[in-house]
């Protein structure tokens, strides 16, 4: 074990040498690794479930557009659980090997704005994916 550089002052951060913090690399641990992928499974299946609802209610298929919201939120979850990076985490400027709900502060200015960096691409990418995923939906022809 070891204790991270980055904790806050006084702040007893017992993280293991292969799981440890590494700015813009990897910020969250096992179980934060778990919650994000869970995330992602909720996503999939409500974009899935929308759909189907908006091609039963036969909606106008730009309405489909919406399909792009939770399939956002499924790339989110499943990207930072592949990436072991929380992009919400990165923004504020926090880690989090240990149990859900606690978190660690990232002290050094330079890490912070290499999290930053890192949580805005996840953004975009699921973001991206998203609109993606939601211009496919209003092409479908069904």
């Amino acid at each position: 074990m070891t204790q991270s550089a980055f904790a806050a002052p006084g702040t007893p951060s017992h993280i293991a040498l292969d799981a440890e913090y590494r700015p813009g690399v990897c910020n969250i641990g096992p179980a934060e690794i778990a919650a994000r992928r869970r995330s992602g499974h909720v996503g999939v299946i409500a974009a899935i479930v929308l759909f189907v609802v908006l091609v039963a209610l036969g909606v106008p298929p730009i309405a489909r557009l919406v399909v792009a919201l939770p399939v956002a939120i499924a790339a989110s979850g499943y990207l930072q659980a592949y990436l072991k990076f929380c992009a919400g985490f990165g923004a504020r400027g926090v880690f989090n090997f240990g149990n859900l709900g606690t978190t660690n502060r990232v002290e050094d200015a330079v890490a912070r704005s290499a999290d930053r960096r890192r949580a805005y691409q996840i953004s975009l990418a699921s973001f991206s994916i998203g609109l993606a995923v939601g211009i496919v939906a209003v092409l479908l022809p069904v």
